[in-house]
């Protein structure tokens, strides 16, 4: 995949998920090193919402949100601005392998860990080693899992749970690394710009996504849905339905499958559905490895 973005006097900045050190930061950086961008500036936010917000403003050129987890499935907030809330392209698409580690102050001692501290998810992820390692602790809930490695560059009695990134950002101890339940854990992180920007990357595999959204609610809606991609022969990747927010019962498809806009295959399919259905939205059609 090659890049066929060219940055401007200034540095593009990226908003992201923050603070400093979460898995959306990491993904910010990559995308910007994808992109040749060796000075990008970084703008944090406290929720995916503010990141299309700020990217359907104009106030950063790109946003980066995460799309899909292995183990949790759909990230639910990022689907809907997609379909509802937001007019921001998907421009790219980066997997980032979860893997969790233990983090202590320098120094400190492991016996010494009154609380244990993480995002949620990093907690139910870690839950073998926490019962092993650190029994009778108390769990700590932070905003994100870079907030742990925050909190326990701030206090020796608490063990975080983070990446080695956020480890390093804060200046805090890798104590044992890869403690997460389940191996292969991934997330999907999509790079966002505002309707209309230019593509950044160029390949010769694409992924689309779409959102579908109903006339009326009828019987076999989304078997016609998938007759319609299975005729043209193209390969799903994601399908997902979300409530409208319009009305009890009133659901939309969110749906990605390989192939480019650009593809005859794709295009017949989509015009088909155009016919059938009030609207088909193109949330984008990019690049992947």
């Amino acid at each position: 995949m090659q890049t066929l973005y060219t940055r401007g006097s200034a540095a593009p900045s990226f908003a992201y998920l923050g603070p400093a050190g979460t898995y959306t930061d990491e993904a910010a950086r990559a995308f910007a090193a994808r992109l040749g961008i060796e000075d990008p500036d970084l703008v944090e936010f406290s929720s995916f919402d503010e990141v299309f917000d700020s990217v359907d403003r104009g106030r950063c050129e790109f946003g980066v949100v995460g799309k899909e987890n292995a183990l949790e499935g759909p990230v639910t907030a990022t689907l809907d601005n997609f379909a509802l809330k937001s007019s921001a392209t998907i421009l790219g698409e980066e997997v980032l392998d979860i893997h969790h580690c233990l983090l202590l102050q320098p120094g400190a001692k492991i016996e010494d860990v009154t609380r244990v501290a993480s995002h949620a998810q990093g907690l139910a992820q870690c839950r073998r080693f926490i019962t092993e390692r650190l029994p009778g602790r108390a769990s700590v809930v932070t905003a994100s899992t870079a907030d742990s490695a925050r909190l326990v560059a701030e206090d020796s009695t608490v063990a975080g749970i983070a990446n080695a990134f956020a480890a390093d950002l804060y200046g805090v101890s890798v104590v044992a690394r890869d403690i997460e339940d389940h191996f292969g854990n991934q997330t999907v992180f999509s790079l966002i710009g505002r309707q209309g920007h230019a593509p950044v990357f160029s390949g010769t595999r694409y992924k689309t996504s779409v959102a579908l959204f109903m006339g009326e609610d009828r019987p076999g809606t989304l078997n016609m849905i998938l007759t319609e991609l299975a005729y043209a022969n193209i390969n799903l990747t994601l399908v997902q339905s979300r409530p409208t927010k319009q009305a009890l019962g009133d659901y939309m498809f969110f749906i990605e499958f390989e192939g480019g806009v650009g593809d005859l295959a794709v295009q017949t399919a989509l015009n088909c559905l155009r016919l059938k259905l009030r609207e088909v939205k193109v949330v984008g059609s990019y690049p992947v490895a």
